[in-house]
């Protein structure tokens, strides 16, 4: 490693190999000899001369990229794809004369931009099943589980810890379903030419329409799409990578939204994420348990969100059949937002596989707010025992205000209960006013909703994708 240059985080810290590779040299290589090869192989097939020797020579060097014959002819020409040109000539020296016959770079650069975000989104859907189904069954584990909701970070009604979780399920599962639309539409940019009229194709097949829309079709199929645009200028409606952006930043959101509810639930030490037994959460203060991969997911969710705009400019910004300024963002803005993806579903999972609950504080917490909460319900009491809602009503405002300033000025525990039950105008005994107040009497149907959402809409997903579970969900650092 040279410490003297920069390296990308993405790369060194976060990301799996697996999204590495697929915006690796290697990849996007072998990805344009690939092309070139299914090219030839369709040209061949539709009538031109060439021969299996040629298409064999190519298929021995698909994986044996000469890297340095390229480097040193893109300095000396400056086109990255001609340089590679030259250089799998010098490999397949039979197959010359018919590489990139008829093609334009975006043939290669274009079709390749869009295998890898087809192979990218596959792997974030695998990662994604797996969060989707930890947040399952996270969410099934503690469905009666009472817990105090919040609104404006307010004290509301109760909730339960599981119906919380459905809410993040909730988000993930319109990013699901947006994911796999994206999938089903993605169109491949297939044989075009310089601005897409195929006028090249049209001279090498005699002006044969049917024929030249016909290798367009087979080459697509060969590189595994079943969808292709019909009309392109000289490259594919850079609107996909805009699509493609927005589809990771509402990940992202998804993810961010959870950290934010995890940390505040970790500093009300109601639930936690995993701490390691050798893990520092201060240099300063040795005491603390800061919550660093749900602040590292938020980061990197900042990070991804912030590159959505990148990709829309170039759309909004294109020139007629194409101008070149979107090449140097379509490097970093695509490949860097699917790592970073990459990286956050990964830590989301490790998050998943360790979260802590703990049940006594979210019961203390509960117990805090739960008599003022309870008062419609002890009014309703009073009135069934023979007592004036509007009395009751004003003993209860004037008892709830009473406790609310032992706990604020005081520092006191909310003696609401005690106070009612030593007001004889209520007429209510201890035993019938512990059965209200047990918490599951004010989580409605909480319990109920997370089965109900958890049969409908997740299961089938899980049951469908069941061969993606199990990743590894182990940090770099």
């Amino acid at each position: 490693m040279n410490n003297n240059i920069y390296s990308n985080p993405l790369a060194e810290r976060y990301s799996s190999e697996e999204m590495l590779y697929n915006f690796s040299p290697n990849k996007k290589f072998s990805s344009w000899r690939k092309l070139w090869i299914a090219l030839a192989e369709c040209e061949k097939e539709l009538g031109l001369d060439i021969s299996d020797e040629q298409i064999e020579e190519m298929k021995k060097y698909v994986d044996d990229i000469n890297y340095e014959v390229a480097r040193a002819r893109e300095k000396e020409v400056r086109h990255d794809v001609m340089a590679h040109v030259f250089a799998f000539g010098e490999q397949a020296k039979s197959a010359k004369p018919i590489i990139h016959l008829g093609a334009t770079s975006a043939f290669v650069g274009d079709n390749t931009d869009l295998i890898q975000i087809r192979d990218g989104l596959e792997i974030i859907k695998k990662k994604l099943i797996n969060v989707i189904n930890s947040l399952k069954t996270f969410a099934l584990e503690y469905k009666d589980m009472p817990t105090l909701g919040f609104t404006h970070f307010q004290p509301a009604q109760l909730t339960t810890v599981g119906k919380r979780a459905t809410s993040w399920l909730q988000s993930l599962l319109l990013d699901f379903e947006e994911l796999e639309f994206r999938q089903k539409t993605l169109r491949f940019r297939g044989v075009k030419g310089t601005t897409g009229t195929q006028a090249s194709y049209a001279e090498l097949f005699n002006h044969d329409f049917n024929k030249v829309k016909k290798l367009d079709e087979m080459v697509s199929e060969k590189l595994g799409f079943d969808k292709r645009f019909l009309v392109t200028g000289q490259t594919y409606d850079r609107k996909i990578d805009s699509e493609i952006l927005a589809l990771l930043s509402n990940i992202a959101q998804s993810a961010h939204k959870f950290t934010n509810d995890l940390r505040l639930l970790q500093n009300l030490k109601e639930i936690e994420e995993p701490f390691e037994k050798n893990q520092i959460g201060s240099s300063a203060m040795a005491y603390k348990r800061n919550p660093m991969r749900s602040e590292r997911i938020s980061a990197l969710s900042k990070f991804v969100i912030s590159l959505t705009t990148s990709p829309a400019m170039v759309a909004a910004t294109q020139w007629f059949e194409r101008t070149l300024d979107d090449s140097a963002n379509k490097r970093l803005a695509i490949p860097q937002a699917f790592l970073a993806i990459d990286a956050i579903l990964i830590i989301w999972q490790n998050v998943l596989n360790g979260l802590v609950v703990y049940p006594k504080i979210i019961e203390k917490r509960i117990q805090e707010e739960l008599p003022f909460m309870a008062t419609e319900y002890i009014i309703m009491e009073g009135v069934k025992n023979g007592g004036d809602r509007q009395e009751l009503h004003e003993r209860i405002r004037v008892h709830s205000m009473e406790a609310g300033k032992q706990v604020k000025i005081y520092g006191a525990k909310n003696d609401l209960i005690e106070r009612i039950l030593e007001d004889e105008y209520f007429n209510i005994d201890k035993e019938r006013l512990v059965e209200i107040l047990d918490p599951k009497n004010f989580i409605g149907f909480s319990s109920e909703q997370v089965i109900d959402f958890i049969e409908t809409e997740i299961n089938p997903i899980i049951e469908k994708y069941k061969d993606y579970l199990g990743i590894d969900a182990e940090l770099k650092v």
